[in-house]
């Protein structure tokens, strides 16, 4: 396993830098096999998206992907919080990618139903490695709280469970959302870490660089085993870094 910090200019540097990234893997696959993308939402990766459709709708290979999501609020499609609308807004809409290489989470159905069925559709189409489905690339994001995807600092234990999917509820906000676990995360074969803004800075630099009382921080436990995590990162969430 490799473990990488890149530190990036700008925002649109990271984009061009995992453009030219996610050209290449494709670039690798077979005829007639796919790559398997685990998208994230929030702010940066509306930028990232928007960013892709706008310079690389004709210059990546959009029929070879699968596109699933880590996690998904448990709102209709067309809700403004959804992470599916905020990716299909700024990107899926915009590039040559069929309908039927992107599977949603149901976050208008019933949580707990939805979770399990999502865990289903993950397992029948993305291959496994060890007996867990492992996605090609997985994007996150990290909270101000440290939570990833879904997984807030209360559900610690989401890291342990059997399932692929769990059903949380957001501390703050008490809205349901439907969340991978560490079971899954932990298996792809690439994560990246996109993270951008000084506001991030702080709880880059504790998880980074393993500082005592990190580990209360569900970022902490991101420790995929096979493939290697990148973070990805702009100036000012690098600032306090070594």
């Amino acid at each position: 396993m490799s473990h990488s910090v890149r530190v990036f200019p700008t925002l649109e540097a990271i984009a061009q830098n995992f453009a030219a990234i996610l050209i290449k893997d494709l670039d690798r696959i077979e005829p007639d096999h796919f790559y398997t993308i685990a998208l994230s939402g929030g702010a940066t990766p509306e930028f990232l998206f928007r960013y892709l459709s706008e310079n690389y709708a004709d210059r990546i290979d959009w029929e070879k992907l699968l596109v699933f999501w880590g996690d998904e609020r448990c709102v209709p499609p067309e809700n403004k919080e959804s992470n599916y609308r905020m990716a299909y807004e700024n990107l899926l809409q915009n590039v040559p990618i069929p309908d039927a290489n992107v599977f949603r989470i149901k976050g208008e159905d019933d949580p707990q139903i939805e979770a399990h069925q999502y865990a289903d559709l993950v397992t029948d189409y993305v291959p496994e490695f060890e007996e867990t489905p492992q996605f090609d690339l997985m994007l996150l994001g990290i909270g101000a709280d440290g939570h990833i995807a879904s997984i807030f600092p209360d559900k610690m234990e989401l890291f342990n469970s059997a399932h692929l999917f769990e059903v949380v509820v957001k501390p703050e906000t008490r809205e349901k959302r439907i969340t991978a676990t560490g079971k899954l995360i932990n298996n792809a074969s690439k994560i990246y870490f996109i993270v951008t803004g000084k506001e991030k800075a702080e709880i880059v630099s504790e998880i980074i660089q393993k500082k005592s009382g990190s580990e209360r921080y569900p970022a902490s436990m991101v420790n995929p085993r096979s493939g290697h995590i990148v973070w990805m990162v702009d100036t000012h969430a690098a600032a306090l870094l070594k």
